[in-house]
């Protein structure tokens, strides 16, 4: 065996050890955005396009949510909110064809299909999660939670 085989078995094996740490990594548990939602959102939302966690807008007395962002794969931005009881959220349509509907939780609510430019609100008077969807897209990651606590 000659000094060039050994260096290139180290090589080898060093970059083998790299790569499986790098995999590991990439399949690893990704639950860092979820660690504070509640497991009905977690679940919710685990093939929600533009999660990142629940963001919290408690103290707030309106927030504004983007309605057909990151298209072809829309999204609601942000995707999860946590808001007082007496909040009123504003969903606001930055691309045609979208509609922001309750799919469970304490209180319903239905925009239709709207195009860009178009707002819709609804105040959350009750505690407890709301889970809702754009209609035309939930298939595809147009879904949404808002934690009212």
């Amino acid at each position: 065996m000659t000094g060039l085989d050994i260096n290139r078995r180290k090589v080898l094996k060093a970059s083998g050890v790299a790569v499986a740490i790098a995999v590991a990594g990439c399949l690893g548990d990704d639950d860092d955005t979820d660690d504070d939602a509640p497991e009905e959102v977690a679940a919710h939302m685990s093939d929600a396009n533009a999660y990142e966690g629940v963001e919290d807008y408690t103290g707030e007395s309106s927030v504004t949510i983007d309605n057909g962002t990151n298209g072809p794969d829309y999204a609601f931005e942000p995707a999860a909110i946590q808001v007082d009881p007496g909040t009123e959220v504003t969903w606001t349509w930055v691309s045609d064809g979208h509609s922001v509907e309750s799919v469970d939780g304490p209180e319903e609510f239905d925009s239709g299909i709207e195009n860009e430019g178009f707002e819709f609100s609804h105040t959350f008077d009750e505690s407890g999660i709301v889970l809702y969807q754009c209609g035309p897209h939930q298939g595809i990651g147009h879904i949404g939670a808002v934690v009212v606590d």
